[in-house]
């Protein structure tokens, strides 16, 4: 078995841990009126995305999501929190460093603390069950948008009931075989959809995009056809489905909890992988983590 198929698996398990532990790490998580910026790389990035819009959604104040690289150092903001399972990445840890001289208050979602972000955080919340060997992240970054998600109330029983259910139902008949996929995704699954396409071009170099779901017919669904797939993460706005159908598309309707939903797409990218014989370990191109020379900085 694959680290990336082990870790996918245990991804129900590191979701109640998650949630039991949200209650014990509240203090160093954003207070409910405080100015919140959340920031990640790659799947972190996404996952910022999500959790952003879950805690407004849920009352607890203005909530911005930025990739590390991409933050607005000249805004002012009361937290910002750092979603990095390795804590090495060089973007993040540079925007740690600029926060803590500027003096602004600061926390790391980590998946090793053993790691640098150690002392450039202000705070920790340490999710070492949920790191991972695999270069794709799966169970780390569901489990952090979790601990996010309890934080604000937001998160229930019924999403771990639907991630088993994920790992456990079929997947639709012949969609391994399809060549190109979009994913499209509503308020907080916007972030998950995103992610479910990034998790398809890592594992299995396919051709994968992502949208807001009302967005897609303003140019994207120009693309589908035969050969080609459309998931909803989330519930999809009405006639969605049969415009899909009638370019010829395959039309995935989701059925369970968003963040169940991206387990069954993790499930999906591994398929694919096997069916064009990858290695989902080895994905093309990736590290685990994006290590920066100075030179290379330099250049950005």
């Amino acid at each position: 078995m694959s680290h990336i198929a082990h870790e996918l698996g245990t991804q129900p398990e590191c979701w109640e841990r998650a949630a039991d532990l949200a209650p014990a790490r509240r203090a160093v998580l954003p207070q409910p009126g405080e100015r919140t910026a959340l920031v990640g790389c790659g799947t972190s990035y996404y996952m910022a995305q999500a959790a952003a819009v879950l805690r407004e959604e849920a009352g607890h104040g203005e909530t911005d999501a930025f990739a590390a690289s991409e933050f607005p150092r000249h805004r002012r903001y009361d937290r910002v929190v750092a979603l990095t399972r390795s804590g090495t990445t060089t973007e993040v840890l540079d925007l740690l460093a600029g926060l803590r001289d500027a003096g602004v208050p600061t926390t790391a979602v980590v998946g090793d603390p053993a790691t640098p972000v150690m002392t450039l955080a202000d705070e920790l919340v340490v999710l070492d069950f949920a790191d991972e060997r695999s270069v794709v992240q799966t169970r780390f970054a569901t489990t952090a948008l979790t601990l996010l998600r309890a934080h604000v109330g937001a998160h229930s029983p019924a999403a771990v009931a639907d991630a088993r259910t994920a790992l456990a139902r079929p997947l639709p008949a012949d969609l391994a075989g399809r060549g190109q996929f979009t994913f499209l995704g509503r308020g907080w699954s916007v972030g998950l959809a995103h992610e479910a396409a990034l998790k398809m071009r890592e594992a299995s170099l396919s051709w994968a995009e992502a949208y807001p779901a009302m967005e897609y017919r303003h140019g994207p669904i120009s693309v589908s056809g035969p050969g080609t797939a459309t998931w909803s993460l989330d519930e999809a706005p009405d006639g969605l489905a049969e415009q899909v159908r009638g370019t010829g598309a395959q039309w995935v309707a989701g059925t369970l909890d968003p963040l169940a939903e991206l387990v069954r797409v993790h499930r999906l990218a591994l398929a694919v992988a096997a069916h064009q014989g990858l290695d989902p370990d080895a994905p093309r191109h990736l590290t685990r983590s994006v290590i920066l020379t100075a030179g290379e900085e330099a250049v950005r």
